[in-house]
């Protein structure tokens, strides 16, 4: 739950947030409802009341054209839509009939320095990935390829040796072991690792390893989008043995987003670095239209043809 006092304590550093009035709100929660960052945060605006409401110097010369009691009117306009905060921007000082308001009512009032723009802006950010749906998956995330790729499996299948393969092949590590998910956007999910588990990676007979402090800087990475979730399954299990070439690709629901997903059996002399590097490299094609598929049946097609000809 995020509430005015978490945002105001995580955003009073960098946006030089004060209390000006209504302390007694500070516990008032923003909706957790999947929403647009824009229908968070905006400049002052009756017909959205649900939003945190910035005051700049346009909107204060607004606000001050009317009377007191006319004021006061929009004042429970927003307080009866559920205004969260309001937000004076610029260093300006608020009339003494809002600061009495929002004592009154408990409807935080808060301060900062910054233009009203840049403030919206940053705090809009701020919210929009505080309030993202999460979601904690067991497996490893990588960079492989300037692709997100979540390796996932049953416990003891080698999840931690692949990634390990993978980073002295060049590529990132993002999360091991328990990977958060985040919808940041309509149709796009970012990964990170809780920082508990930041850079390490536990490989059974080593223990824990400091992969950053091995291989360096460049071996990690921050956190990525997810574009594909690599299944390791045993050789002799159901899932290892459905069709050869599936006719449409396999994705699986993540956060209500479909992921496309390959499942890769494990048994011995596989390279599974390689076979992942391969279904990175083949996804990266069919990202950008390129169906290997779908050329190789019209290819079928068009020898058919020729052959009754």
């Amino acid at each position: 739950m995020l509430t005015i006092q978490i945002l105001a304590d995580d955003n009073a550093e960098k946006l030089g947030l004060v209390w000006l009035a209504g302390r007694a709100g500070a516990e008032r929660a923003l909706a957790d409802d999947y929403l647009a960052p824009s229908d968070r945060v905006g400049h002052l605006n009756l017909i959205h009341p649900t939003r945190i409401q910035v005051f700049g110097h346009r909107e204060m010369t607004y606000y001050l054209r009317f009377d007191v009691n006319r004021r006061l009117h929009h004042f429970e306009d927003l307080l009866s839509g559920g205004v969260p905060a309001l937000v004076v921007a610029e260093g300006l000082v608020p009339p003494d009939d809002l600061i009495q308001n929002c004592n009154t009512h408990s409807v935080p009032l808060l301060g900062s320095p910054l233009n009203a723009a840049e403030l919206i802006d940053i705090l809009r950010l701020y919210v929009g990935r505080a309030l993202a749906p999460r979601l904690i998956m067991h497996g490893v995330f990588m960079d492989v390829l300037g692709l997100g790729v979540l390796l996932a499996g049953d416990s003891g299948l080698g999840k931690s040796e692949l990634a390990l393969e993978l980073i002295t092949r060049g590529h990132g590590l993002v999360a091991d072991d328990a990977v958060e998910f985040a919808q940041v956007g309509p149709d796009f999910i970012d990964g990170h690792c809780p920082p508990l588990l930041q850079n390490i990676l536990e490989v059974r007979g080593l223990g824990l390893l400091d992969i950053r402090t091995i291989f360096g800087e460049s071996s990690v990475r921050r956190k990525m989008r997810l574009r594909l979730i690599v299944q390791l399954v045993r050789a002799l299990s159901e899932e290892a043995h459905r069709e050869r070439l599936p006719l449409q690709d396999t994705t699986q629901d993540v956060l209500g987003l479909p992921i496309r997903k390959v499942v890769l059996p494990v048994a011995a002399g596989r390279n599974l670095a390689v076979l992942v590097e391969a279904a990175v490299r083949n996804t990266i094609l069919q990202l950008r239209g390129i169906d290997t598929l779908a050329e190789f049946m019209e290819r079928q097609v068009q020898a058919i043809r020729q052959n009754e000809i």
